[in-house]
């Protein structure tokens, strides 16, 4: 398989709000990991990082251009690798300890992690078999109903257990931006890994089908507005034998 170079590692978009998406182009939609950038007064915040096999601040300029937190959504591999790029790192109390000592297991490299993941190889000396995160230790942890202050802009921490335990999504009522990570984005959910939990998977789905969301920025495939929010949690929910 041919590899890409560093420079092509990379692409980013505007979405609008004042939000950049930032995609790595050659891992495969399934498991290509949306990584989202906002712009705030004081401070940026950045919602996950990749896989990390090539350096995110390096290949994207606007991530070193003002302070900024980078905030795990949850810790499998393809939403925190690029996190020890950055000196403010936050998470989930439950999260924290896999990002302070990540193994190819605790952060689900393997068995997921080979060469068929990508449409072109990460450059070298990248190898799937030998891929690794390292570590970044939280310094600061993420409470349910805790604030992300970024000076003119302000998002709500809400604890979304079921596909990780220490899952969040980040809330901004003034504009309706939501930012889900892995609990429900507009593909195929995964909720039969090691550490799922039916019964919190429900709980979060029905706090998120709440929310007076007008724009949902998930941890994988393409964002939706309110009405295909909506629509998916209440079909996941009938799914399972229960009104949404």
């Amino acid at each position: 398989m041919l590899r890409a170079s560093p420079a092509e590692w990379y692409e980013t978009r505007s979405v609008g709000d004042g939000v950049t998406w930032i995609f790595e182009p050659h891992v495969k939609p399934f498991w290509r990991c949306n990584i989202w950038h906002v712009r705030g007064r004081d401070r940026d915040l950045l919602v996950d990082s990749g896989m990390g096999v090539v350096s995110l601040r390096e290949q994207v300029p606007l991530l070193t251009e003002r302070p900024l937190i980078a905030v795990a959504s949850h810790t499998h591999y393809d939403h925190v690798g690029a996190h020890h790029e950055f000196a403010e790192r936050a998470a989930h109390p439950a999260e924290a300890p896999l990002l302070a000592a990540p193994t190819r297991a605790n952060l689900l490299i393997e068995p997921y992690v080979t060469d068929e993941i990508f449409t072109a190889l990460p450059p070298e000396p990248y190898r799937s078999a030998t891929y690794a995160v390292r570590a970044a230790p939280v310094t600061r942890l993420l409470e349910d109903g805790d604030v992300l202050d970024l000076g003119d802009r302000r998002f709500e921490v809400i604890h979304t257990p079921g596909h990780s335990p220490g899952g969040i999504a980040l809330f901004e009522r003034a504009s309706g931006v939501l930012f889900s990570g892995d609990i429900v984005y507009d593909g195929p959910l995964i909720e039969d890994l090691p550490h799922a939990d039916a019964v919190a998977y429900e709980r979060s789905m029905r706090r998120l089908l709440e929310l007076p969301v007008r724009v949902v920025h998930g941890g994988h495939f393409p964002s939706y507005g309110a009405d295909r929010h909506r629509a998916l949690i209440a079909a996941w929910l009938r799914a399972k034998g229960r009104e949404p």
